[in-house]
């Protein structure tokens, strides 16, 4: 038997009610989405990596520590629908399994995959590396083969419009659909036109990815229902003015001006986090690999 917000999301879905889903990250992050009447809330990795363990989105988060916040989250929302970013499944086919049967005892809505070599980083930054789209078509079938509750959406992102391009993009979003997926998401349509494209092209309910400052326009929830996107997320919309609001007041205390602090977009924001640093330690040992 599914979950009251398992069931809620489904038939927002299948109405055709565009659901919008803010970005929570934490226990405040989603009290918050569930008291000002939000109908879903969207668990961010990238608000998790930075929120909770000060890191950036680049793979360095573990399935356990992403499923106990999935769990506590899951608590806090209480029947508003948790659609939950479990970037590459952790691993291989058998991995993935695992990883789809602790988010969905969690108490997940839904459960999003992506198409990205591990480690992952976040789908607003360059220099992405993908699996193949039949790879990825073993995930897909080992998560759909590991959930017991039906009601939990499966959701497949692909990252192809970055490194391959627009029509890679929507070949992968057609066969990753008819492999089963409930939900298709292409990350980082780069204008209008390919948003509308992709509308007209995947034949499937289809998920948007708006962030601040990111490589994807800000369309209205409007557009986006006037276009039939089913999900429209907005990873960023706590997080930034959150982080605003915390250099902010930090600057206040120390007499510092916070410009120089504010970021432009995903790229300054992690560096926030230590982004930079951590590539130094990734591009030292992929040198040493090399020599």
């Amino acid at each position: 038997m599914t979950t009251p917000a398992r069931a809620s999301l489904r038939r927002m879905i299948d109405e055709k009610q565009l659901v919008v889903a803010p970005g929570v990250f934490d226990g405040i992050s989603a009290q918050l989405a569930k008291r000002t009447g939000h109908h879903a809330a969207y668990l961010t990795g990238a608000g998790v990596a930075a929120s909770g363990f000060g890191l950036p989105d680049i793979g360095l988060v573990t399935q356990t520590e992403m499923t106990g916040r999935a769990r506590m989250m899951v608590r806090a929302l209480g029947d508003v629908p948790l659609i939950a970013d479990a970037d590459t499944g952790y691993g291989a086919p058998i991995n993935v399994t695992r990883t789809v049967q602790e988010y969905e005892a969690a108490g997940v809505a839904a459960i999003q995959l992506e198409d990205q070599a591990f480690p992952k980083r976040c789908g607003h930054l360059p220099d992405k590396e993908l699996v193949s789209p039949e790879q990825f078509e073993l995930t897909l079938r080992a998560a759909l083969d590991a959930r017991t509750d039906a009601g939990m959406l499966v959701i497949a992102r692909t990252d192809a419009r970055g490194p391959l391009g627009l029509d890679e993009a929507i070949d992968r979003a057609s066969r990753y659909a008819a492999a089963g997926a409930d939900v298709i998401f292409i990350e980082a349509p780069q204008d209008t036109a390919e948003i509308e494209r992709i509308a007209a092209e995947v034949q499937a309910p289809l998920l948007l990815n708006l962030v601040i400052g990111g490589l994807t326009p800000l369309e209205s929830a409007e557009r986006l229902q006037e276009l039939g996107y089913a999900i429209a997320i907005h990873p960023s919309a706590l997080l930034a003015h959150a982080a605003l609001g915390m250099l902010s007041s930090l600057c206040e205390l120390n007499g510092k001006e916070v410009g120089p602090f504010l970021p432009a977009g995903p790229e300054d924001f992690f560096n926030l986090v230590g982004m930079a640093e951590w590539f130094e330690i990734g591009e030292r040992y992929r040198t040493e690999a090399q020599a």
